[in-house]
């Protein structure tokens, strides 16, 4: 596979131009010339052939010359509605998230939650996105939704079908909830200091099934990402 750039702007005709981040590395760290081929993706679900134009100080002009639909999603959309944990462990979570095709991942506000994303810190999980996201191969981008309070994001999927809560009291193993999951799974996964009671009892009687991930306590990205994987083989 040749070297992939994310376009900001969709990808109308013949022409692209790539600008900031993805200017940068083409041109200082890839040292591109003129003629150059490489693959364009805008998150529309096409990936597109191109060839350098014309190099700037900070933009990058393309010539397109092919575009095909290639489509690398999950036969099923994945919801991942987790309390972030601190730092670089943020980033870790959000770029394996992306491999494992997650088409959507909630930052909960919780009680024990350690880590309050801000503005600035939800634009660096973004650029993890599209990073990871030309690593490997996607090309729809995982969506980082806003923060939202775990009372709220409760209400806002209980019409959904398939909701699945990481818990450390007893329940059902991941295997049990994934036979016929449907085309729509929720997951949520709690900060470190794990769900209060409250918050496990309001999730239970609005219809969400808890999941045991094992007898050992795993650490936030762990839980997710061992659950994630659980619903893309099943």
């Amino acid at each position: 596979m040749s070297e992939r750039f994310f376009v900001e702007t969709p990808i109308r005709g013949d022409r692209a131009t790539l600008t900031g981040p993805e200017a940068h590395h083409l041109i200082h760290v890839m040292r591109a010339r003129q003629g150059d081929a490489v693959v364009l993706f805008d998150g529309s679900g096409w990936e597109f052939s191109a060839a350098v134009t014309d190099l700037g100080r900070g933009s990058v002009d393309l010539h397109v010359v092919a575009r095909r639909e290639v489509d690398r999603e999950l036969s099923r959309e994945i919801v991942l509605a987790v309390a972030l944990p601190k730092g670089q462990r943020q980033k870790y979570l959000v770029e394996k998230a992306v491999e494992l095709g997650v088409i959507r991942l909630v930052p909960l506000r919780t009680k024990r939650a350690v880590a309050q994303p801000d503005r600035t810190a939800l634009e660096r999980l973004r650029r993890t996105v599209i990073e990871a996201s030309k690593q490997c191969g996607r090309n729809r981008l995982m969506e980082i939704a806003p923060p939202q309070d775990w009372p709220d994001f409760i209400e806002a999927t209980r019409n959904e079908s398939c909701r699945l809560l990481a818990h450390l009291a007893p329940g059902e193993s991941p295997e049990a909830n994934s036979q016929s999951p449907g085309d729509k799974v929720i997951l949520a996964v709690g900060p470190e200091g794990g769900w209060t009671d409250e918050e496990a009892a309001l999730a239970v009687a609005a219809g969400w099934r808890t999941v045991s991930l094992g007898r050992r306590v795993l650490r936030v990205e762990t839980a997710a990402l061992v659950l994630v994987t659980w619903m893309t083989k099943n």
